[in-house]
């Protein structure tokens, strides 16, 4: 006999359809109150809340049920992914009783918890809808993967400790499972439980902290930049390898003698030039540069990787390339006597030096030579350059010339080059040289762009613009008090361009306080970025701008070539076999940029940041050895706590703290960004060129410590400070840690705990 249905009881059917619509976490309760049931009727509810939970048909507590394979309305998520700008989240804590794989939830945009990256772990309020989950962030947690890079470090009683590589954290953590780690290793860890003081435990075992190549992995761990291809990334970029070049829409160009000039030690090589007088006195140029869109293609595995990384980072000692080294070093790249499949931009420059026409095609190119700067300057000083190369120089004279009247933003930064030895060893620490080749090759790329940018508005096409905005007026009211603290007027009535800081750059003939000048200038102008909207380009002083230039090392430039194979109809036969047809935008793309150029900027700032860490650890590893010594200094950044100064002419930035001044209060003065002593009057201020003793260098942290000196050129006694309590180890001795009282490395505290005042 069939059991009676309780009135009131809502069917199975419903109580599936309530938990999946409900905007709040759906128990036993909010059902019941839903269904407005009593008594004996809620009884009956929770009966048949279990047998539906045995027969697979939803999951979870009684406090919140969510259907079987399903998530909760409520959970903590973690990113795994970046798509498009849009995070892509997994229940943090998924445990199916088979194989199925997590839903992924497309996290919705929250304003209040600033940009998501991968590992960041959320409170969020969940929804499944007709094209999937999707998930609103309620509140960002603490992430497990936040500052758990570091070196193991054992104490005196053997317990292990990690200590962070990021200067920024000063407490080290309890290690409570190795995970086979040994002492001195470089190890990521991941909290061992909820409280700080179940310590870490080890995940992963990188190696030597100080080995040459240790200092761009600790990058690429600290940054989350992807550096491993899956395998169905590389199976695809192989298979787009053997894809044929076939003449059919494409030009042939392998007649004329285009150059590759590049640096000595470039792995891929993106662009070549080549020019010819036209008989009335200007050029016929062309910029032949990759044509990685007939590679790599929208919707495949190659395209996903390649716009999740959204471009390649360079350290001195490797490049994490965008792309399968199959094409960025082999295929795509415009290898010296070899067929290579281009786009191609032929411009037509006047006497005046300006641009008067381009044209973009699909072609063929073998590249008659392949020249380092150093090389094609050299050629040019000595005489002995051949025509190609004469005339290359000959065109961008008149491009230089329309450069110049147009005058853009003319900051000549000192950029350091690390350079290395077979074994990954340092070799020097140097600055770059700024020859003519650099700027021959930089004023035909930006010819190139400008061409691109125009060529693509001429059609109404979508266009991923590189926006350079001017800089804001919080930022010139800033910039105009300081140049007052330096006597120099800055109106703000008047129109600010780029040529107005010239001018003032130009008047300066202190090499010093020219430095700091621009230095002062570089930090008022915006970050440049990649959107679909045309803000122009203050710095270049150009209306219209787009990056063209670099397609195997920026997925912004493949954007630009997709594009212009839809607004000029280059398209290419259909492949065959797996790779997918299409060379153009994705409709996705072309309906919507803004996704795809928020994420690509995302990208681009964190290949910048990498970079400038490994570089700072590696100037650190340089210096190690020379603690004690005294270097000539400038002063870069004031702060009521110190001062920071760089190295002249290599670079390290390093702090001063105040107590080090000396026994006299300091006090500080924010709107001339200084330090004024309270009896003598002197001053620290941004600009100071001065001695300072280097007190310490730490290769893992990339920082730096300096001392200062009194006039006799003898260290300033330092302001004396209250003995630590007993439980404060002893200071951290150069390289190693000392022992402290207790037993611990010196600098190592628990985790979470304050020092009592």
């Amino acid at each position: 006999m069939a059991k009676r249905p309780t009135p009131g009881l809502p069917s199975r059917k419903q109580v599936l359809e309530f938990i999946q619509t409900s905007e709040t976490p759906a128990g036993k309760r909010e059902i019941a109150r839903h269904f407005g049931l009593k008594g004996q009727e809620k009884i009956a509810l929770k009966a048949l809340l279990k047998d539906m939970a045995e027969e697979g048909l939803i999951d979870g507590r009684r406090t919140a049920y969510h259907r079987m394979g399903g998530v909760p309305k409520v959970t903590v998520l973690r990113v795994v992914d970046i798509e498009d700008g849009e995070a892509i989240a997994i229940p943090d804590n998924w445990q199916p009783d088979d194989a199925t794989p997590p839903p992924r939830l497309r996290l919705k945009e929250s304003k209040k918890g600033g940009a998501l990256r991968s590992g960041d772990r959320v409170l969020a309020r969940t929804e499944e809808t007709g094209s999937g989950w999707r998930a609103f962030p309620m509140k960002k947690l603490p992430s497990r993967s936040d500052s758990l890079l570091g070196v193991v470090e054992m104490d005196g009683g053997g317990k292990p400790w990690l200590a962070p590589v990021d200067k920024r954290i000063r407490n080290s953590s309890p290690i409570a499972d190795l995970g086979g780690a040994e002492e001195g290793n470089l190890v990521l860890a991941e909290p061992a439980g909820r409280s700080p003081r179940s310590g870490v435990k080890v995940t992963e075992v990188l190696g030597d902290p100080l080995a040459p190549k240790s200092y761009s992995l600790i990058a690429i761990h600290k940054h989350g930049i992807p550096h491993i291809f899956p395998e169905e990334v590389l199976k695809e970029g192989e298979e787009a390898a053997r894809l044929p070049l076939s003449e059919e829409k494409r030009e042939d160009l392998r007649h004329l003698p285009i150059v590759a000039i590049d640096p000595a030690d470039a792995r891929d090589h993106d662009d070549a030039i080549w020019a010819e007088p036209d008989g009335e006195g200007g050029f016929r140029a062309l910029v032949a540069i990759a044509d990685v869109s007939f590679y790599v293609r929208p919707g495949g595995a190659l395209d996903r990787e390649a716009r999740k990384r959204g471009n390649s980072v360079y350290f001195p000692d490797r490049v994490v390339p965008m792309l399968p080294e199959v094409l960025s070093t082999d295929v795509c790249s415009l290898r010296e006597g070899e067929t290579r499949a281009a786009m191609a931009c032929h411009l037509s420059i006047s006497a005046e030096g300006k641009v008067t026409s381009w044209r973009f095609t699909r072609a063929l190119v073998n590249i008659a030579e392949t020249i380092a700067y150093e090389d094609a300057q050299e050629r040019i000083d000595n005489g002995t350059a051949s025509e190609p190369l004469q005339n290359l120089w000959g065109a961008w004279k008149l491009l230089a010339s329309a450069r110049d009247a147009r005058d853009p933003l003319e900051l000549d930064l000192p950029e350091r080059r690390v350079l290395l030895d077979e074994k990954g060893r340092i070799t020097e620490i140097a600055v770059r040289e700024r020859l003519d080749a650099h700027r021959v090759v930089e004023d035909f790329m930006i010819a190139a762009n400008v061409a691109a940018a125009k060529a693509l508005e001429s059609k109404a096409s979508p266009v991923v613009y590189r926006v350079h905005e001017p800089p804001t007026r919080e930022k010139l009211i800033a910039l105009r008090e300081y140049f007052d603290s330096i006597g120099k007027n800055l109106a703000l009535g008047q129109v600010i361009t780029p040529g107005l800081f010239n001018r003032m750059i130009k008047d300066i003939s202190d090499p010093g306080e020219k430095a700091l000048v621009m230095e002062a200038v570089l930090r008022s102008q915006t970050q440049a970025y990649y959107g679909p909207s045309n803000a122009g380009h203050f710095g270049l002083a150009l209306g219209s701008y787009a990056h063209f230039t670099s397609p195997i090392r920026r997925y912004a430039d493949l954007l630009v070539h997709r594009a212009l194979v839809d607004a000029f109809g280059l398209e290419q036969p259909k492949p065959k076999g797996a790779i997918p047809d299409g060379t153009g935008l994705s409709d996705k793309d072309r309906a919507d940029l803004s996704k795809v150029t928020d994420a690509i900027s995302q990208s681009e700032r964190r290949a910048m940041e990498a970079e400038r860490d490994t570089i700072d650890r590696y100037v650190a590893a340089w210096l190690a050895g020379r603690v004690g010594e005294t270097f000539r200094c400038r002063i870069t950044g004031v702060q009521k706590f110190g001062f920071f100064a760089t190295i002249a002419g290599l670079g390290g930035d390093g702090l001063v703290p105040v107590s080090a001044l000396g026994r006299e209060y300091f006090s500080y003065d924010e709107g001339a960004r200084a330090l004024v002593g309270e009896h003598s009057g002197t001053i620290y201020t941004v600009g100071d060129m001065l001695d300072l003793k280097l007190a310490e260098s730490n290769p893992l942290t990339g920082a730096l410590k300096f001392e200062p000196l009194d006039a006799d050129g003898q260290a300033i006694e330092p302001r004396g400070k209250r003995p630590p309590p007993k439980r404060k180890s002893k200071p951290k001795t150069q390289g190693k840690y000392a022992e402290g009282k207790r037993g611990r490395p010196a600098n190592i505290r628990h985790q979470g705990r304050k020092r009592k005042k």
